[in-house]
């Protein structure tokens, strides 16, 4: 393929060889690992986040959200899949828009997924200490020690070695999954889906499944995200994966799979249990809430409920690879100080990205901390990783839709069978759940204030420094090629 002309406006460092020498990463994950890799990063929402959606729109407006959500979700990883078996390099969506849209919209596109996985394991960790602190009995000054273990031990596995990272994401999905399954059988005697699904007041012109009427469904939109924000991560695992254009496409659909099917059965039976929706809805450990009314409050409770820290620790675990990986792929091209690229000598993982993430994680949950736990920072943050989430996926799908029409030729080890049709409603939902922040969250104007200083500091950097620092790594050869 001939040599396409550099982008106007962006300038090419050359660097020698020992360059990528030293930021080389180590191939062993297969279809299973990456199964396990997704389902993950996002069994957490299980646990966790989506009982917020039945406060804003009840349980039938939260169903339905969750239908909605999962067929996006789906046509989303179809889209993904694709593009991940034809360009298998480790910049993931920064890698999709770069070969689509060119080095300002590959940027635009990393900055708004990393921030997404740099808040999402933030929000996850304070959801882990509620957790523990209702198992322990620990006051909430004691939280931030909760934090700093939980990061110190991940961060400490993940640049371990990408074996032990893979080998214990895959143990600690299965073992998540795990304990959905002992939930929901134990759950089953004590399941009465009228009295507790259906038991929150409705509003003037609501009814018992749609309490809120409609509107409703678009303001739970958000929070059936949480089933499976997260399964998007999974091309940022291509350079470590032994076939990656076979293997990513597989892991991920099956994940997705799994995690519809998972979602459903939380959000029915979860919902269907003590106190009801009116109080679960509100709750900062729902599952937990869910044993208390299957075991009362003793030992086996809590025990169960120590153990259902599983499903968070699986996502806030799987989200620290995926922030590692993004800021080491932005890192390696130049969009972000080179520094943060390097990996370890010996162990072949990208050390520095993971620590510096992982400090910015920290005091991201020192902010929700010190600001109190029902404050409007806590759900500022929780907005913020969606709203990145959902500003990344309009730019992948845009991505996917540019790619079919411009590099119609390149190889395709694995076709979307949802097409650019499923990528237009996915970019469409995304649009619309951006929207539906606005209606969910009451401190939203501060959501979208952050974020714009999120990004605006991001394209300051960009236009000042990074774009004229660009290195050729894979991700920016494809594109120069192609």
């Amino acid at each position: 393929m001939a040599e396409k002309a550099v982008p106007a406006g962006v300038t090419y460092t050359s660097v020698e060889k020992e360059y990528f020498d030293s930021r080389q990463l180590k191939r062993y994950a297969r279809a299973i690992h990456i199964w396990g890799l997704g389902v993950g990063a996002v069994i957490s929402g299980d646990f966790f986040g989506w009982n917020f959606g039945l406060a804003s729109g009840g349980f039938g407006g939260l169903l339905v959200a969750t239908l909605v959500i999962a067929a996006m979700y789906l046509a989303l990883s179809f889209s993904i899949a694709e593009m991940s078996a034809a360009l298998p390099h480790t910049g993931g969506a920064y890698s999709f828009a770069r070969s689509a849209m060119g080095p300002w919209g590959g940027y635009v596109t990393g900055l708004a997924e990393n921030m997404e996985y740099i808040l999402t394991p933030a929000v996850i960790v304070v959801g882990a200490s509620g957790y523990l602190s209702a198992v322990f009995g620990t006051p909430t000054t004691y939280d931030p020690l909760w934090w700093l273990l939980c990061y110190g031990v991940f961060v400490g596995l993940n640049i371990v070695g990408v074996e032990a990272s893979f080998r214990f994401t895959l143990f600690i999905a299965i073992v998540a999954l795990a304990v959905l399954v002992v939930f929901f059988v134990a759950a089953i005697p004590h399941v009465d889906f009228t009295r507790y699904a259906l038991n929150m007041t409705p509003d003037a012109g609501g009814t018992a499944w749609f309490p809120k009427g409609l509107f409703g469904i678009i303001a739970a939109l958000p929070f059936a995200i949480w089933f499976f924000l997260g399964i998007e991560e999974l091309p940022l695992a291509a350079e470590e994966t032994v076939n990656p254009q076979r293997d990513i496409p597989r892991g991920m659909v099956l994940g997705m799979i799994t995690l519809i099917i998972s979602s459903l059965l939380v959000l029915v039976i979860n919902s269907s249990l003590a106190p009801g929706v009116a109080a679960i809805g509100t709750s900062d450990h729902p599952l937990y809430d869910g044993f208390v009314a299957i075991l009362g409050t003793g030992f086996g409770t809590k025990l169960m409920a120590l153990v259902a820290v599983a499903g968070l620790i699986a996502s806030f675990h799987s989200i620290i690879f995926a922030y590692g990986r993004q800021i080491y792929s932005l890192s390696r091209a130049g969009y972000f100080p080179t520094f943060l690229s390097l990996v370890h000598r010996t162990r072949k993982t990208p050390h520095i990205a993971l620590i510096v993430g992982a400090l910015i994680g920290y005091a991201v949950a020192l902010a929700i901390h010190f600001a109190g736990p029902k404050s409007p920072l806590g759900a500022m943050l929780r907005s913020m990783a969606v709203f990145g989430a959902v500003v990344s996926y309009m730019l992948q799908m845009l991505s996917f839709i540019l790619l079919r029409r411009r590099m119609p030729d390149i190889p395709r080890p694995y076709r979307s069978p949802t097409g650019v049709p499923g990528a237009v409603i996915t970019l469409l939902l995304s649009g619309v759940t951006l929207v539906a922040l606005f209606i969910s969250d009451p401190v939203y104007q501060k959501v979208a204030i952050a974020a714009a200083i999120w990004f605006a500091l991001g394209l300051v950097y960009f236009a000042v420094i990074g774009r004229k620092r660009l290195i050729l790594s894979p991700e920016e050869e494809f594109a120069m090629r192609s």
